[in-house]
């Protein structure tokens, strides 16, 4: 990887208390390093409300309850006023092992009149293979906050499924547009973000039944090409709209080069062609301005913050982060605020939070709520310091 780009951590400052982010080609002025804030310094008080196994995704509920999945497959409805949790029943069989089980899960914009969640997870398919799935069902729920998933159906599938245990992305989103967008990872086989034959390396835009848009950028090509709305991601994990309705999307980069992208009506990102980061065995890749054809990421992370979770805030609570990005970082242990100037974006500051985080969410009062990732993980409500 060049290393133009890269913000110098050469100062005359405690390197700890900077983070070397790399700006995209598009703004190659840069801007200053983004502080660090350990726990003295945060503007907000992290309260533990519960704990989970290995929770991976989290939604509200429009009664301000709490829906959870669990990686080994299972999904939780939790009150955050009692604090008491319990099981959903009817749930799929997942895939689990390696970084595949039970993924996202979403409520429909109109849940409150239809019931529909929409969940995913990684299936198994034939010969050892596995692949990401979406359903959606209907959820039942009573009045001991117990429930059940009922009429599942599958209304998507990562084609083809593959060998391996990895890079199965399935987060989503619905747009202000009603439709309902999925980020598809290319399960760590590089080529297949090219290749318009199948769904992998690919962002998906589908009616919230799973068909395809007849206005989707690829649809006269048919087949599955026509899920399609941007091409060449890797391992794309957060997935959130502006309130311009503008959607950004982040994505975990090889040895370096974690990017945020800006995403546009079928463009290409370029992996595996060109990335900000190299090969883990050291083999280079070229970085994005030496093929300008392919859209460049609007912030990159050299070193990496493994990016999970993704929310762009619209609360009241912290006011002075209306429009801010904030997203989970796994091997980076941190809470990362991004800020956004129209088409671009910066890192601002990072929070040090000790812990893996894997999932981000705004609550119903504008608190921000965060998972911890693994085992015996915390459920974190964030609200203003003092």
């Amino acid at each position: 990887m060049t290393r133009r780009l890269l913000l110098s951590v050469a100062l005359a400052v405690t390197p700890a208390l900077f983070t070397t982010a790399c700006v995209a080609a598009d703004n190659k002025a840069g801007a200053a390093a983004a502080p660090q804030l350990d726990k003295a310094q945060w503007p907000f008080t992290a309260t533990e409300v519960a704990r989970f196994d290995q929770p991976w995704a989290m939604s509200f509920l429009p009664d301000g309850s709490l829906l959870v999945t669990e990686k080994e497959g299972k999904l939780k409805h939790f009150n955050v006023q009692t604090k008491k949790s319990a099981e959903i029943t009817g749930v799929p069989k997942v895939a689990y092992g390696g970084q595949g089980g039970f993924g996202d899960i979403l409520p429909h914009p109109q849940f409150a009149k239809n019931q529909f969640v929409y969940l995913s997870y990684a299936e198994e398919g034939e010969n050892d293979t596995r692949g990401a799935a979406v359903a959606r069902a209907k959820l039942v729920l009573a009045a001991d906050g117990s429930g059940k998933l009922e009429d599942l159906k599958v209304i998507w599938r990562q084609t083809p499924k593959v060998e391996g245990k990895g890079h199965y992305g399935h987060r989503l989103a619905f747009g202000p547009d009603g439709k309902l967008w999925i980020t598809s990872s290319e399960r760590q086989k590089f080529d297949p973000a090219q290749d318009m034959s199948g769904n992998l390396g690919k962002i998906i835009r589908l009616n919230d039944d799973g068909s395809v848009p007849a206005d989707n950028p690829f649809a006269s090509k048919g087949g599955v090409a026509a899920q399609v709305w941007s091409l060449g991601h890797r391992n794309a994990l957060g997935i959130a709209f502006d309130a311009r309705g503008k959607l950004w999307v982040h994505e975990m980069g090889p040895a370096g080069g974690d990017e945020l992208n800006l995403i546009t009506r079928g463009a290409n990102y370029g992996y595996p062609i060109v990335s900000n980061g190299n090969h883990y065995d050291g083999r280079d890749i070229p970085d994005h301005d030496t093929r300008p054809e392919f859209a460049a990421p609007k912030v990159t992370w050299t070193p990496v913050i493994s990016p999970a979770g993704f929310i762009i805030y619209s609360g009241k609570l912290f006011p002075q982060w209306t429009g801010s990005g904030f997203i989970g970082g796994l091997s980076s242990t941190s809470l990362v605020r991004v800020a956004f100037d129209g088409d671009n974006a910066r890192e601002a500051e990072r929070f040090k939070m000790g812990e893996r985080i894997r999932e981000v969410e705004q609550g119903p009062d504008g608190a921000i709520w965060l998972l911890e990732d693994g085992s015996n993980a915390k459920l974190l409500k964030l609200t203003p310091k003092g």
